[in-house]
């Protein structure tokens, strides 16, 4: 068979060079050898090495799929637990990239491209039949894509097992076609034939079929004795036990309690209020679990029926698929199981001994039946071995685990054998995960494990190597069971054990036959050796559809399931899940499917042959569903494909480190002019409040003229004693020289980084850097005032008193004009005039603080006393300093500690109560050094604030150059500050208010567009695309396209990190960056942003487009970020005739609402569950509620936004949390009594209505908004209010006030700022974080109910309540809602 690779062409299989390992035995070489040249199945023992032929092969043929080729081979496993056994095996004696797959991986949902990874990735997939076979229906795998097909325990390939199916439908196609290249196939098998039946002659026949079906030869070896070597083979024994029946008449009254306690709990059903579905699930599974226990106590004895029934009546037991029932079924069945304990319990003895002498008298009781005294007799007979490792194979799972539970009881006592059980999936039941399994057959290899007793899951595959007793305990069924079963034994003088009833010759003779099998087999094999493969039979295929575009294919058998995993992606609730129902009429050929309202083809009819009916029907359903596009080309639901591409979207990178922008309007390259203009503001800064110092105005110079709503504006800042108003006005534009520029930053850079660092210490590494040139920097001027209306309003003395630190300065001042009033001190720096030193900022070396001074003290000098005190100045400053006073007689300054500066945009409280508790000192000169002089404290503290000033003003310019970005729509520049302004920032403002509003109508544009542009979708479909269009993953990336992040505020304000204007560009490092538009702005840093903080943004930026611009102004911003939005309505063309006053009260509904419908058909729909499964009406009211719910809630935001226009961030959000929730609508569906117009078929919701109306009716609501309701209402009455306004909607040509006008009055009186409350849930949260509160929960079920336990640990008090409810969200408001209560009583008292 030739095969071709894109690097290479080879002529013959015979070309591919064998690669036998080293340590390979003669038989797997040949075996080797023979598959390299055709498809071979090997047929060897269990524990020969089967599987390292496999992987030689595999290397043999590595050439042709080692990566980059585009092809793979796969190595197929009939059982989970194998997957990883192989792999490992793999990896071990190769270097092959080794890929693992099982259903639990979510396989089912993979798409092209996610296998289309794997295969890039892997070299050898290793997995389970079925994953393949469904990747090759769906077109996601191409068989001529794979090289090697590995089949382990290959014997399965017949009837409709996957193997079989993966030969029939495309390899035995692509095999006559001629057109595709086809796999080598090497199947591995201890046994050819599967068959139950014992007839020797029918064994060619089987094996005949098998080699057919996979196009392959069989090898094995020419006798046992070239095994016998390497494989050591257990001796058979049979082990014969008398037939000794529990005495007649306690088996009659046993088995007569288990049908009088079935029928007794059969009538209790009746009296209970329950839908028929249930009452069947619950009476079927009554009768398997007494069929079971009777299977017990027959073949095991009364001992272990009670077992049985006690183990089946733990919640811990998961022995039936319990999930499959629902919470009040289990627990009822779980009650028979113990009822069942109990009676069989009042025949077993207390305190059994289990001497050999009891055992048998135990046997007479009928505790236990012969057969269960013939396995512990056996196994006892083996306890001189100390190092047993038995595996005891039964047929029931229930066998498996009681018989454990014997053995556990009794063997202790004669040795110290530990036992353990291994059963796995066996229709309904369920024993064990496979991490358990694994767990077990590990401690069994290890040895901390001697028995295991299992079900036909260890015949297979698991490795267990460290064997020497097997017991089939149950007669093995078939020739493979007995022959995988022996093989089990892999250890030297291993035992054999089939127990068989004495006088059963049948079963003597089958297994007989059995044990010749293997020879028969292999004889038969090597005999018709030479007789090739012919084709497989054309009468074997079925009907099938294939996609020519992909090659997916669905077949006559494979389309139920494909209608039923369709059914199962549509939209449900609890009250009904979709599923296809048939109406079949064998006697005419005719089978009529029909489909959930929600499916676009709602019937299809057809006529075929009686037993394909179904099949036929499905297969038409298919066709049809693909042609609508509900079924994709690979054939997958629409609804799969919709899912995986929004597990896609979650997966998409996003590296959270983003930038963070600086405004260009204060940035520039240092001018080489002669001389710079500088536009000029005056910064004013007023309060109410008196205080100790005043305000003096400071002049900004910006090189570049201001936007109006920046240059003229106002805000508030916050100081200790109150608000300051902050005023910004333009001056004029004012030219200045190289050297008062220079003048300029040197004042600032000095002033600033003392106030910031509060010392000198960097201010002389700060300052050499005034006169570089190099790169751009931040170019903005803060200028003190001189309150004059002269030729120049800036205060130049102030500025140039930065010069006093240089050399000889102070000279000037010795002679001062003022002689009066003024004299000479000593300084750190030389002799200077009081005039100097009284109004200064000054350094004092000895502490390193700074100070700045206001006055000269005359009356004191270093020989007074200190305040509060009996020392001198000078002995303090000598004791606390080691500072010697030289000059005593000269007077002392009066020093204020320099002002801390903080984020007075929002003042922390704490910080408002933080300042020096002495505001000013004495100060002796002789030990400051002054900084700068003439400059006032009023004037220092003034400039405290201006870090807080330009932080807003930065602000704002960001937000202005983000605006800017943003075409033919101008809103204001505040509104975009405070939408890119995130919680994080502890300021004023932020963004939850209007991303709370954006979000709505986000979500109300998108849900409008999409209810329009698919209109044969199902709200499952369209739920899905609206999700994927507004997460937060693809908000966050359209954001991102446009930069949005860099823009976003998202950081306290800390003004030690604040950067000085003038410093060099070393300082700062400024990186340019060029928005969508082509314009540069400024990266001053990278910061963490979290993605979600990006698609907020944008939310909120919507929402401020929206209040600001209306509904235009938005969606122009929208089409700008990229979401593109069209909200031209055209009617959808509705092709339903329904007489809607047949089927719903349409006076009465139109008098509710206030509406006359034009079509009525959109108010029955509006009505219909998706239970109501008839043909008159076509759709139910999923689609109209999807729409709806998005125009409700915005309407509701907006009316909130708009009528409480100065809310605080957050309490729109709470508002609107309180108004827009399915209890609120329920509530108000009751109320108007809608729950009684609903249409709908369920049994279950009924019930849950007329309790919750009862519940309604008697309480004392007197709002429908809210949390304050302990009521659980159906979510389908909140939904009908949903869908009735989305009706009216699309009724009135998409008028949402048409709605609003509708639904408002039924809404009654709307949410308030003062009547809103948080969710308990919230609330209580919140209250625990806040102080430091130990909060817990737990959650479960309890006789059908979901149940919900919350406590608090607050100081040495514990407040703790647990709350039960029809459902677990409802349980948690309750469980909450009582603790909060608790607590906030406790605390108020």
């Amino acid at each position: 068979m030739a095969m071709d690779s894109d690097d290479m062409e080879i002529e013959s299989a015979d070309q591919v060079a064998t690669s036998p390992l080293p340590f390979a035995r003669s038989y797997q070489v040949e075996a080797l050898e023979k598959a390299i040249k055709q498809n071979t199945i090997v047929f060897l023992e269990t524990g020969s090495g089967k599987t390292l032929i496999a992987i030689m092969l595999l290397r043999s043929y590595a050439y042709l799929f080692r990566k980059p080729s585009p092809c793979f081979s796969v190595f197929l496993v009939p059982q989970v637990v194998l997957v990883s056994q192989q792999a490992k095996a793999l990896k071990m004696h190769t270097d092959l990239k080794v890929g693992m797959y099982w259903g639990d991986m979510g396989v089912d949902f993979w798409d092209s491209s996610t296998w289309q990874q794997e295969v890039d990735k892997y070299e050898v997939l290793v997995m389970t039949p079925a994953i393949l076979l469904d990747a090759l229906r769906h077109s996601f795998l191409k068989l001529n894509m794979i090289k090697v097909l590995i089949v382990d325990e290959c014997h399965h390939a017949g009837g409709k097992h996957p193997y079989a199916c993966i030969m029939r439908e495309f390899y035995h196609k692509d095999l006559n076609s001629a057109i595709s290249e086809v796999p080598r196939i090497f199947g591995m098998t201890a046994s050819l034939v599967k068959s139950k039946g014992a007839n020797l002659d029918s064994y060619w026949k089987k094996i005949h079929e098998l080699e057919t079906l996979m196009n392959s030869k069989v090898f094995t070896c020419v006798n046992e004795s070239v095994l016998a070597g390497f494989v050591p083979f257990s001796t058979p024994r049979f082990k014969y036990y008398e037939d000794m029946e529990i005495p007649s008449s306690k088996r009659a009254s046993l088995v007569g309690m288990l049908e009088n306690l079935t029928t007794k709990h059969r009538l209790s059903l009746a009296n209970l209020d329950l839908k028929s579905s249930t009452v069947d699930s619950i009476e079927k599974r009554l009768r398997k679990i007494s069929s079971c226990l009777t299977y017990c106590l027959d073949d095991l004895g009364i001992l272990l029926a009670q077992k049985a029934a006690q183990s089946l009546s733990t919640s811990q037991n998961d022995f039936f698929l319990w999930d499959q029932l629902n919470m009040f079924s289990e627990t009822f069945v779980k009650k028979f199981c113990s009822d069942a304990s109990q009676e069989f319990l009042a025949d077993v003895p207390h305190g059994l001994d289990w001497g050999v002498t009891n055992m048998k008298e135990n046997l007479e009781a009928g505790l236990i039946t012969s057969k269960t005294f013939c396995l512990i007799e056996s196994l006892l007979g083996y306890r001189s071995l100390e190092n047993i490792r038995c595996i005891i194979f039964v047929d029931r799972v229930i066998t498996a685990m009681v018989v454990e539970s014997l053995l556990a009881e009794i063997l202790p006592k004669y040795n110290n054998w530990k036992t353990k059980y291994v059963a796995g999936n066996n229709s309904g039941l369920q024993s064990q995960t496979r991490k358990k399994q694994n767990e077990i057959v590990e401690d069994f290899r290890r040895g901390l494990v001697n028995i295991i007793v299992a079900t036909s899951i260890l015949e297979e595959g698991l490795d267990v190597q460290s064997c020497n007793l097997v017991v089939r305990f149950d007669p093995a069924s078939n020739i493979c069971s007995f022959i995988q079963s022996r093989g089990r034994a892999r250890m030297q003088n291993s035992d054999y054990l089939m127990m068989v009833k004495s006088g059963d010759l049948l079963t003597q003779d089958r297994l007989m036959k059995f044990l010749s099998g293997g020879k028969r087999m292999r004889e038969e094999s090597l005999d018709h050796s030479l007789v090739p493969c012919p084709p497989l039979p054309d009468d074997l295929s079925e009907d099938f559809f294939r996609v020519n575009s992909t090659g997916a294919i669905v077949t006559l058998s494979s389309s139920v399931s494909l209608i039923y995993f369709y059914c199962s992606r549509l939209p449900s609730d609890k009250y009904f899940k979709p599923a296809p129902r048939f109406d079949v009429n064998k006697d005419q050929g005719i089978c009529t499917l029909y489909l959930p309202k929600s499916c676009p083809v709602k019937e299809v009819r057809v006529q075929a042959n009686g037993n394909v009916l179904k099949q036929a029907a499905c297969l038409k359903a298919c066709i049809q569903l693909h042609k609508v596009g509900a079924l994709t080309d690979n054939l997958v639901p629409d609804m799969v494909v919709a899912e995986t591409v929004q597990q896609k979207l979650e997966k998409i990178d996003y590296n959270t480190e983003q930038p963070c922008y600086f405004p260009p309007e204060l940035v520039s390259q240092f001018s080489t002019q002669s001389q710079t203009t500088y536009h000029i503001y005056l910064i004013r800064m007023k309060t109410d409040s008196p205080r100790n110092f005043q305000f003096t105005d400071i002049f900004l110079g910006t090189r570049v003229e201001l936007e109006d709503d920046i240059g003229n504006t106002c805000f508030r800042l916050e100081d200790h004693t109150g608000t300051v108003a902050v005023t910004l006005s333009y001056v004029r534009a004012f030219d200045f020289t190289q050297e008062e520029v220079l003048l300029c930053r040197k004042f600032q850079v000095t002033l600033f980084r003392v106030l910031l660092d509060r010392s000198v210490e960097n201010l002389m590494k700060a300052l050499e850097g005034l006169h570089l040139r190099d790169g751009v920097a931040l170019d903005y001027l803060l200028l003190p005032s001189t309150h004059e209306h002269g030729t120049s309003p800036i205060n130049w003395e102030v500025i140039r008193s930065v010069n006093l630190t240089c050399p000889k300065a102070g000279e000037r001042h010795v002679d001062c004009s003022a002689k009066d009033a003024s004299r000479t001190i000593h300084t750190k720096d030389g002799l200077f005039s009081t005039c100097v030193v009284q109004d200064a900022l000054v350094y004092t070396p000895h502490n390193g603080y700074v100070y700045c001074t206001k006055g000269v003290l005359n009356n004191l000098n270093a020989n007074s006393l200190m305040t509060n005190s009996n020392q001198t100045y000078i002995k303090h400053y000598k004791k606390r300093h080691g500072v010697q006073l030289n000059f005593v007689d000269e007077p002392l300054l009066n020093g204020r500690h320099t002002f801390t500066l903080h984020n007075h945009l929002r003042l922390n409280m704490m910080k408002k109560k933080k300042e020096h508790g002495k505001e000013f000192v004495e100060l002796p000169p002789e030990l400051c050094r002054v900084i700068l002089s003439p400059i006032s404290v009023d004037m220092i503290y003034s400039y405290t604030l201006i870090p807080s000033v330009m932080q807003r003003i930065e602000s704002l310019l960001i937000a202005y150059n983000l605006k800017k970005s943003i075409p033919k729509v101008n809103i204001p520049t505040f509104k975009v500050l405070e939408a890119i302004t995130t919680k994080m920032c502890q300021d004023q403002f932020h963004l939850e208010s209007l991303e709370t509003l954006g979000d709505s109508f986000l979500k109300y544009a998108i849900c409008q567009q999409l209810f329009q542009q698919y209109n044969t979708h199902h709200e499952g479909l369209l739920s899905s695309k609206k999700d994927a269009m507004i997460s937060n993953v693809m908000l966050c990336k359209f954001g991102c396209q446009q930069k949005l992040q860099g823009f976003i505020r998202n950081e306290y304000f800390e003004p030690k990190a604040w950067m000085v204007p003038g410093q060099s560009s070393a300082a700062y490092a400024l990186l340019n960056d060029s928005l969508p538009d082509s314009r540069t702005i400024y990266i001053v840093k990278m910061r963490d942003l979290k993605r979600k903080r990006v698609a907020d943004v944008v939310e909120a930026l919507i929402g401020a487009y929206l209040s600001e611009g209306g509904e235009l102004a938005a969606l122009m911003f929208m089409n700008w970020v990229g979401i593109k939005i069209d909200f031209t309505t055209t009617p959808i063309q509705r092709e339903f005739s329904i007489q809607a006053e047949k089927l719903v009260n349409v006076g009465y509904m139109e008098s509710l609402l206030n509406y006359i419908f034009k079509d009525q058909s959109l108010l029955v729909e509006a009505l219909t569950h998706g239970s109501y499964m008839i043909p008159e009406i076509p759709r139910c009211y999923q689609r109209l509620e999807f729409l709806g719910d998005s125009v409700l809630d915005y309407l509701i935001t907006k009316h909130l936004y708009d009528e409480y226009p100065c809310l605080s961030p957050g309490l729109l959000t709470d508002m609107r949390s309180a108004s827009v929730n399915n209890e609120c609508y329920a509530q108000v569906a009751v109320k108007a009594n809608l729950h009684k117009h609903i249409l709908h078929a369920s049994h279950d919701l009924h019930k849950h209505i007329s309790r919750t109306v009862c519940e309604f009716e008697h309480s004392s609501l007197q709002s429908t908004f809210g949390w304050d309701s302990d009521i659980s209402f159906p979510k389908v009455l909140g939904d009908v209010i949903e869908s009735l306004a989305g009706a009216i909607f699309v009724d009135s040509g998409y008028n949402k006030e048409v709605v609003f006008a509708s639904i408002k009055p039924l809404l009654g009186v709307m949410i308030t700022p003062e009547t809103v409350k948080l969710h308990p849930v919230r609330e209580l949260t919140e209250l625990c974080q806040k102080a430091q509160f130990e909060l817990s929960k737990g959650k479960g079920f309890e006789n059908g109910e979901a149940c919900c336990t919350v406590e608090v640990k607050a100081k040495e008090m514990s407040f703790a309540h647990t709350a039960k409810a029809s459902d677990k969200k409802m349980a948690k408001k309750l469980a909450y809602k009582e603790v909060l209560d608790l607590l906030k009583k406790s605390l108020d008292s």
